[in-house]
């Protein structure tokens, strides 16, 4: 999926579209992968790999090797894999049906799709194209399960099937473009239909003027749902005066809030409460990552619960000592209640470790100790014992709210 990387994206066309300038905004930051997007990447290749088998690009040997391969991908699961043969049996419905009316039509997997004519350097990457008569087809896979994403007025679906066009529009001719959603996860289908007029009418009037903007880093910054994944969500000054709207209340006359005000503070707070978090996670990776000190705050050594060095080991010397089955027991404190902590203390005080905790980011009134330097955090949490990749998807989620993280 290179369009990722494309200051005007396919994929970030809402948010572009929607807010001009957040795409010279977004540029100030690092691209920065998760959990869920490298999942929705693996769960792509496999797709990719199902569908040219599908379509006789690939004998059973070279298929068999490669889906082996992915089989070893930490991504990989049973119902991964259940989940993409049930997306490819869809394509393959519609490619069968296309092939009905046209016996010629053609089905082409990941096709760099290029707008440029209307976004400047815009392409993407159609996960399947097909081709039949007067009719150019593009469908997209969404492996995420947080939100369902709809076809309809979807910019991003609308730049590939324009792509699709325009790269095929020599040899065929298109009149009519359509473009399709599958969801597996969701069980999740959609669909819009245009004409070519009502397509390319859309991409002068619509995406070309926004674009011209947007490279430019002019227009109006705009709020809305498309600044969940925005790069500069959590810091951005227009976020900020939308979330800090609630502020109003604090010049309202009367001792208490009247139900008109409650209804009105109850359809802000998720919002404010996502934008919040973000903010939290992202001071925490920047004091961690890049040294940054904000005053009234300080990174410390977080805490920890202990655990067996040995578990199997620390059975043994229980049922040793007379204590049958006490092991199976779950939390220190239960056991030591048990067996009594003096006790618990003599039997097993060698086996029993306490692991550094995680850096966290507390208020300066805090007692713990200050980690000093971002060098110093980085020496002493390693990648073996801190993954970072955890602060980032928590980043994401307080973007969108989910655990289904991006639409990919």
């Amino acid at each position: 999926m290179p369009d990722v990387h494309a200051k005007l994206s396919a994929s970030g066309a809402k948010r572009w579209m929607s807010c001009p300038p957040s795409a010279e905004l977004e540029s100030q930051f690092p691209d920065k992968s998760s959990e869920y997007a490298e999942e929705g990447t693996f769960a792509h290749s496999l797709a990719e790999l199902i569908l040219r088998y599908n379509n006789k690009e690939l004998t059973k040997k070279t298929f068999t090797t490669r889906l082996n391969r992915l089989k070893k991908d930490h991504y990989y699961s049973p119902e991964l894999q259940e989940y993409i043969e049930d997306y490819a049996n869809l394509v393959w419905e519609q490619v069968n049906e296309a092939k009905v009316s046209c016996p010629d039509a053609q089905a082409l997997f990941e096709q760099r799709l290029d707008f440029s004519e209307y976004v400047p350097k815009g392409f993407g990457t159609g996960d399947v194209v097909i081709i039949a008569d007067d009719l150019v087809q593009v469908i997209d896979l969404k492996y995420g399960k947080g939100v369902g994403v709809s076809a309809e007025g979807n910019p991003q679906l609308r730049l590939y099937g324009l792509g699709a066009y325009l790269e095929h529009s020599m040899l065929y001719d298109i009149q009519r473009v359509k473009m399709t959603i599958i969801q597996p996860r969701l069980d999740n289908i959609s669909t819009e239909e245009l004409t070519v007029e009502e397509l390319l009418t859309w991409a002068e009037t619509e995406v070309k003027p926004k674009a011209e903007l947007a490279m430019k880093g002019e227009g109006e910054f705009c709020t809305g749902d498309h600044c969940r994944f925005c790069k500069a969500f959590a810091v951005c000054r227009v976020q900020k005066d939308r979330q800090m709207e609630l502020m109003k209340y604090e010049f309202a006359e009367g001792d208490l809030l009247e139900d008109s005000e409650i209804g009105d503070i109850l359809s802000k707070l998720d919002p404010l409460v996502k934008w919040a978090e973000a903010i939290k996670a992202y001071a925490f990776d920047q004091a961690l990552s890049h040294g940054v000190h904000y005053d009234g705050w300080k990174l410390v050594e977080g805490r920890s619960n202990r655990k067996y060095a040995d578990e199997k080991q620390a059975a043994t010397v229980l049922e040793e000592a007379g204590y049958q089955d006490i092991y199976k027991l779950k939390g220190f404190t239960d056991m030591e209640k048990l067996v009594g902590k003096k006790r618990f203390a003599e039997l097993l005080s060698d086996l029993i470790i306490k692991p550094e905790g995680k850096p966290v980011l507390v208020s300066e009134k805090d007692k713990r100790p200050e980690l000093n330097k971002a060098e110093q955090v980085k020496d002493e949490f390693s990648d073996d014992d801190y993954d970072c990749a955890r602060e980032m998807r928590e980043y994401k989620q307080a973007h969108d709210g989910s655990l289904g993280g991006p639409s990919y």
